[in-house]
């Protein structure tokens, strides 16, 4: 066993707030740990950070040479050519790899630019494990992976000695990791479990938390009254014998003296009081801020006098060949339709097709009432220009797409940014917002999950049992399947 020491860690960006101050935390090299956290809060600056690719003041030992997930390959070259430039790996070590990935091996003879973005997210993770005294830093490998895929890369990572994952799947991480490092609002805490543990856990202390912020605030409010009361009666007493003539004897000398003594005991008394419990709540503050404000988001879906607002029969699409079976399915008004399937299987071109965006080759009918749509595209780089402009040029509500922006967690401070400039996990929330922000009848969303953290994900979650869209959409994640999907359709090929 061996362990990985922070030490009194600091470390911000050029003119923002600190990610980490004075953090001090051990991990065991032997964990399968997961590593959580809402968007921008340190997950990827940590990885980072532990490989010494930022500058930061404090300790950080790691007695192991990391692996660092995803690696950048030369993508003109062949898959295998690639790999070997950037590790010391034998043929018959990658393709073992590949093998346990499920992956056919025959790829590493094509060039990595023609690899799908699975295979290529395979290739990288084979190469993570071929050094005996490696430890991996994986830093979302979910993202263009399909539910097959995801549960061969969860089986394969079961197999495999620890590391650190970085991944907003939480059945993913269920699935793989016995410990969560978690970056809260205020600190860092280490769990004992996967994330389901974490969460659980997380809300019971939450919940702690605000049952004991209510009870303080309620007593420091009975103290502050008490306290006044008490300073104003001890002031009408000095008030009272000072101020009146007529008492001049040393024996009403002696009287002043007692109630005013007896009044600088009772101010003492009650200030002394209110500032042990201003204390108090002050010490509580910082457990306070780490409660997740998950704020409810606003869709605006509209009714329509259609019943039927999708049919689809023995319907196939493709190129050279069909990407599927015929399918034939009804959506009506109320459904919420998951397609899924494996990657390449044509979920996205079926998108395409039923709204007239697909030239290849079709047969069987698909029709689309004539209702107002509200979409989330996989391609959104189209989005230009100031979030103001971005609301006029499609007629949203500025405050309606501003307010959704920022209870998804987008800083105000990149509101007057160009969408064009804002990191993609900000542009995919943009493209979520503008949808979110536009009237519809029918919701047709292609994997809206991708960049979003777990709180995003049960936002939109809660969001759709509110309203009750009818919607169709494209995404991997069953947990949001499960939560949201009336009907499932599965293209099989």
């Amino acid at each position: 066993m061996s362990t990985i020491q922070i030490k009194q860690l600091n470390f911000a960006y050029d003119g923002q707030a600190p990610l980490f101050t004075n953090t001090t935390f051990d991990l065991d090299t032997n964990w399968h740990l997961g590593l959580v956290g809402r968007n921008g809060r340190g997950k990827t600056t940590l990885l980072r950070i532990l490989q010494q690719a930022l500058p930061y003041s404090g300790t950080v030992t790691v007695p192991l040479q990391l692996q660092y997930f995803p690696q950048t390959l030369d993508e003109t070259q062949l898959t295998l050519t690639a790999a070997q430039a950037i590790t010391d790996v034998a043929q018959w070590q990658l393709e073992r790899e590949l093998n346990l990935l499920h992956a056919d091996p025959n790829i590493l003879w094509r060039p990595f630019v023609d690899l799908s973005g699975g295979e290529q997210t395979k290739v990288r993770l084979a190469l993570l494990f071929i050094q005996d005294n490696g430890f991996a830093l994986i830093d979302e490998p979910t993202n263009h992976l399909d539910l097959r895929s995801r549960r061969q890369v969860a089986a394969y990572l079961q197999q495999k000695p620890g590391f650190i994952v970085v991944s907003h799947d939480r059945d993913f991480l269920d699935s793989i990791t016995d410990h969560t490092l978690a970056i809260q609002r205020q600190q860092i805490t280490l769990y004992q479990g996967n994330f389901s543990t974490f969460m659980t856990e997380k809300e019971r202390q939450d919940q702690t938390e605000l049952a004991k912020n209510g009870q303080l605030k309620t007593e420091i409010t009975r103290l502050k009254r008490t306290a006044h009361d008490k300073k104003v009666w001890a002031e009408n007493k000095e008030k009272s014998i000072y101020g009146n003539p007529h008492i001049k004897d040393s024996g009403h000398n002696a009287g002043r003296g007692f109630i005013s003594a007896r009044a600088a005991r009772t101010m003492k008394k009650s200030k002394n009081l209110e500032h042990r419990m201003t204390k108090e709540i002050d010490e509580k503050e910082s457990l306070l801020k780490n409660l997740e404000k998950v704020d409810p988001l606003t869709m605006l879906p509209v009714s329509t006098h259609h019943h039927q607002l999708v049919v689809a029969e023995k319907v196939q699409v493709g190129f050279d060949q069909p990407l599927f079976q015929p399918i034939s399915f009804t959506l009506t008004r109320g459904d919420r339709i998951a397609i899924v399937g494996d990657n390449g299987s044509g979920k996205s071109t079926l998108i395409r097709a039923l709204l007239k965006q697909f030239t290849g080759m079709q047969s069987g009918h698909l029709t689309l009432a004539p209702v107002s749509l509200s979409l989330v595209r996989q391609q959104y780089t189209d989005n230009r220009g100031t979030l103001v402009d971005f609301a006029k040029q499609h007629q949203l509500s500025r405050e309606t797409l501003l307010n959704n922006l920022r209870k998804l967690g987008m800083p105000r401070a990149d509101f007057n940014t160009s969408i064009e400039h804002l990191s993609m996990g900000q542009q995919k929330k943009v493209e979520l917002a503008r949808s979110l922000a536009t009237p519809g009848a029918l919701y047709i969303w292609d994997e809206p999950l991708n960049y979003l953290d777990a709180y995003n994900q049960d936002q939109l979650v809660a969001a759709i049992k509110h309203y009750q869209p009818t919607m169709l959409f494209v995404e991997h994640d069953e947990h949001f399947i499960e939560q949201v999907a009336t009907k499932i359709i599965r293209l099989q090929p």
